[in-house]
């Protein structure tokens, strides 16, 4: 089943019309607020379309400890809505009182590696459930690392007992970027752990891929879905579109596109 993330400028164009977009996904934290418009209209639609929680900002990877204000916000969420799945980022974004606005590339080592875990691990036990984890795109390199991504990713589902997230733009992105063979990544990740799928678009600078969410799916990343299915299997696939965000029946098209190579494979 192939879904859409929700965004703003769709709000009341899908509570209006109920397209058929399998799922939705909400930002978490776009929705820690009480505003009760908003929740109003997502309280409509989580009783028509499968609802997950994608979280930015819990910050994993970080050696400062996780804000508990954040996770409270986050249990109060999740038991307001029962999302099928919550899923956070593998990456860092906080150090002391300053924050980033982007997801910061961890360093693949056994010291990162702990923190990360006790930090997933805190998570989970305060939700009571089990969390996907997200792989991110990165644009530098921390050296010396002692683990490939993948190898790093399934050591993270061997300790933690945690889900993935496969983000195969990222993917893509990143081995592109870093010059590896994105096939040989999949053949390094433990397929049982693997919950969903994102697809998204990127930007070619020349010199690097940005991860832009702000145009099509490009072929290339198709092709590495593809993979990815005969790899592993259909899994929930979701569009994600967050800058540049076109009419809705642009995503509508794109994500037609994923369930028909997700009905290719059942």
């Amino acid at each position: 089943m192939a879904g859409i993330g929700l965004r703003d400028p769709h709000l009341a164009q899908i509570d209006a019309e109920r397209p058929a977009i399998g799922w939705i996904e909400v930002h978490s934290e776009n929705f820690f607020g009480d505003d009760p418009r908003r929740h109003r209209v997502l309280n409509r639609l989580r009783a028509e379309y499968p609802l997950s929680l994608h979280g930015v900002g819990l910050s994993l990877g970080s050696t400062r400890a996780l804000d508990q204000h954040h996770l409270r916000q986050l249990c109060k969420l999740i038991e307001r809505y029962d999302p099928w799945v919550v899923s956070e980022h593998c990456s860092w974004g906080a150090a002391s009182d300053r924050h980033s606005n982007n997801l910061l590339p961890m360093p693949r080592t056994k010291q990162a590696l702990n923190v990360l875990c006790a930090n997933i691990e805190q998570v989970q036990e305060t939700l009571g459930r089990v969390i996907a984890l997200e792989n991110v795109s990165t644009y530098l390199d921390f050296e010396p690392s002692e683990f490939t991504e993948a190898e790093f990713l399934s050591e993270i589902v061997k300790r933690c007992g945690c889900q993935l997230l496969l983000d195969l733009n990222n993917i893509y992105v990143n081995s592109v970027n870093h010059e590896f063979d994105a096939r040989a990544y999949l053949a390094g990740i433990p397929g049982d752990a693997v919950i969903e799928y994102h697809l998204a678009g990127h930007e070619d600078r020349g010199h690097t891929l940005i991860d832009t969410h702000g145009s099509p799916v490009s072929p290339a990343v198709w092709s590495l879905y593809s993979e990815a299915l005969q790899r592993f299997g259909p899994r929930p696939t979701l569009i994600e579109w967050d800058t540049d965000i076109p009419d809705l029946g642009v995503l509508i098209e794109e994500r037609q596109k994923a369930e028909a190579m997700l009905e290719g494979q059942s």
